[in-house]
């Protein structure tokens, strides 16, 4: 793939993420990164910023007009709560030559919100979504949807970014992003609640060995064992997980996690869905979700 001859990018927001996109593209060749953080010249890390910057040779604004100036092509790294209020403070600043894409890890609503905010200008929007950590350097996968995704594709990875367009709608790579981290997300909190609790039976690693041991397959498959028997086995499944709960709990850790996974079954238990199906298991998870919609439906 041939790099472009000129593109002058921009990163809104200069912490972890947009240090490691400037740090690494700057590394493979592109000479105009321009970044703008409003706590780059004013707050508790503006030293660490600059430090940052100066290193690798970006440059940094001090001005969302500043950065409107300096760059063609803008991708915000901001946290996600602070998507729309920074989308506001480029509203005037955006014309038809720029294209912006938003990283933030946010819901699609708040993305939808972000084009909302920039429409006027006329700049092609999109949002993306990050599937990796910064340990990967710049190129840990990212999504991208919306009309600039492809843009954004197209000029970045010739310098080493992994970036996948995943559709035209806006919202499309945030939603796969935020709905994934319920997963991922909760496995990390599972985690905290299982593992102090097996530390004080003596049982941390057995108990960790065997958990490592079922999750070592690919997810799918635990999907495909998992969900369709669960709409005949939710009742027993809850009863256990109640015990799970009792077993946290007298070893001092509150089970706020095992607790809401019984919630959840005695939920699923609730929808009928053994006597529904006759006792007999969907044949697979499509097809376990589409007999759940349908008790919800009545």
């Amino acid at each position: 793939m041939t790099i472009p001859h000129v593109l002058r990018l921009g990163l809104v927001g200069y912490g972890e993420i947009g240090s490691t996109l400037g740090r690494g593209l700057r590394a493979a060749g592109l000479q105009a990164v321009t970044a703008y953080d409003k706590y780059a010249f004013d707050g508790p890390y503006a030293a660490l910023i600059q430090s940052r910057a100066q290193e690798v040779g970006v440059t940094l604004a001090r001005s969302n007009e500043e950065l409107a100036e300096a760059a063609d092509m803008i991708v915000s790294v901001t946290p996600g709560s602070a998507s729309l209020e920074s989308a506001a403070a480029f509203a005037g600043c955006l014309d038809g030559r720029h294209s912006f894409v938003d990283l933030a890890s946010a819901t699609p609503t708040i993305k939808l919100g972000v084009a909302e905010r920039l429409a006027a200008g006329g700049a092609l929007l999109g949002d993306g979504a990050i599937e990796g950590t910064p340990k990967s350097g710049h190129a840990l996968p990212i999504l991208v949807s919306g009309p600039s995704g492809e843009r954004m594709r197209d000029a970045l990875t010739p310098y080493g970014m992994q970036i996948r367009f995943v559709g035209d709608r806006l919202g499309t790579s945030s939603g796969i992003k935020i709905l994934r981290s319920v997963l991922i997300k909760g496995i990390e909190a599972l985690t905290d609640e299982m593992m102090p609790a097996a530390r004080h039976y003596g049982i941390d690693e057995a108990v960790l060995a065997s958990a490592c041991k079922t999750l070592g397959r690919p997810w799918i498959e635990t999907v495909e064992s998992l969900i369709p028997s669960g709409t005949i086995h939710a009742k027993r499944r809850a009863e256990e997980l109640e015990m799970s709960a009792d077993a946290v709990a007298e070893a001092g850790i509150d089970p706020i996690m095992a607790r809401a996974i019984v919630a959840r079954l005695r939920w699923k238990e609730g929808l009928g869905l053994k006597e529904r199906l006759n006792g007999i298991e969907p044949a697979d998870q499509r097809a376990a979700y589409a007999e759940i919609e349908n008790a919800l439906d009545g």
